[in-house]
């Protein structure tokens, strides 16, 4: 039934599709909100749930080098509307029924009428947010609380609720399987007795004393190693190092993407392109390879000299990840932090306190002292 419809209409032409972030309550018109850890849209007006109904679609990965080879022609795009922060440079997708906005990265009103629509892959899957705002809050002040070296008055600090927003922001999954080659070195410790003279009581002696030594060996060999899901944040505007120990994701609970999980939130455009996400890919896979040709190494000590890896059957996937972005305030200065809409977890800037710092430098010199003491006593 039209009723049944989303306020503005999916229109399907070709390969691209309009993605909107509005859907309308069956009882009342009134646009609905998407419903942390349910799947239900919820009415702030009449209280009524709409149910997401489920479409049905596996989350299956998409071929890189057909869609790198085929850009033009494959079905994976969609159409936007986008707006972009003068600020910042974030990219943020809006409601086109909206008026104003803000950027949700710094606060600076965005402007409605340079919004522009553009052309992007469309998301294979989302991971709905499962904790709700007030949730996500009482998350941040646990985290707070747990802060070491924090200052006494840190509870004081006040949450900036107006930078408390719930955004789903774009990742890439890679999976690749890879064939390594390498020539490197494996370390084996000895042990030898070296000869040296020291003073006790006035007096010259010989002693020996047990030095570790390394014997290098060198090795060579091959690894194959499969991939599933390596995540790449495609979004600029997050501070990566905190974004990135929001993991592990619960990517197992990826769900065929469905707009009516955006309802109520807002939704970041990729601003890393898909073959920079690879790159980005690959050398979080360099790194784990490392590790494990290290262990295959074997020995006390392991060096790589060379590694040449080939990607084969590389698939990948474009997904949105639900985070709680904002800040909180502490004698004047803001601090962001980030709030994973999934498992709660926090990370973001913090302040410390310096007479605890202080006090701590303290304490362990005053130990360092201790320790050199006793053992010139002996």
């Amino acid at each position: 039934m039209e009723e049944n419809k989303s306020k503005t209409e999916l229109e399907f032409s070709g390969p691209n599709k309009e993605i909107v972030n509005s859907f309308a309550c069956v009882s009342c018109g009134a646009d609905l909100k998407y419903k942390p850890g349910t799947k239900h849209l919820h009415c702030d007006y009449c209280g009524a749930e709409n149910e997401i109904p489920d479409i049905g679609e596996p989350v299956n990965e998409n071929d890189f080098y057909e869609y790198i080879n085929k850009e033009e022609a494959t079905s994976l795009k969609m159409s936007i509307s986008v707006v972009s922060c003068k600020n910042c440079g974030a990219n943020t997708t809006i409601d086109p029924h909206i008026q104003s906005h803000h950027c949700p990265y710094c606060l600076t009103p965005l402007v409605i009428k340079d919004a522009h629509s553009e052309s992007v892959i469309q998301p294979k899957a989302i991971l709905p947010f499962k904790i709700n705002k007030e949730e996500a809050k009482n998350k941040f002040k646990a985290w707070v609380k747990s802060l070491w070296l924090a200052p006494n008055d840190l509870k004081k600090a006040t949450l900036d609720t107006d930078r408390f927003n719930g955004l789903y922001i774009p990742y890439w999954t890679f999976d690749s399987n890879t064939s390594s080659t390498y020539i490197g070195q494996r370390g084996e410790y000895y042990y030898v007795d070296v000869p040296y003279t020291t003073t006790e009581n006035g007096k010259t002696v010989s002693k020996t004393r047990r030095e570790r030594r390394t014997r290098w060996y060198t090795v060579s060999g091959n690894l194959n190693h499969a991939f599933d899901d390596v995540l790449v944040i495609a979004s600029k505007s997050l501070p990566w190092k905190y974004a990135e120990n929001l993991e592990p994701w619960d990517l197992n609970n990826l769900t065929a993407f469905n707009e009516s999980y955006l309802g109520g939130f807002i939704t970041e455009k990729y601003q890393i392109e898909l073959k920079h996400g690879f790159e980005n890919a690959k050398a979080k896979m360099e790194a784990q390879l490392r590790l494990l040709i290290k262990q295959k190494i074997g020995g006390d000590e392991q060096r790589i000299i060379t590694l040449n890896t080939q990607h084969n059957n590389i698939t990948f996937k474009h997904i949105l990840l639900p985070i709680y972005l904002s800040a909180f305030r502490y004698k004047g200065k803001i601090y962001q932090f980030l709030v994973n809409g999934r498992t709660g977890e926090v990370q973001g800037e913090r302040p410390y306190s310096g007479w605890k710092i202080a006090f701590l430098v303290f304490i362990i010199l005053a130990l360092v002292a201790l320790i050199i003491y006793l053992a010139t006593q002996k």
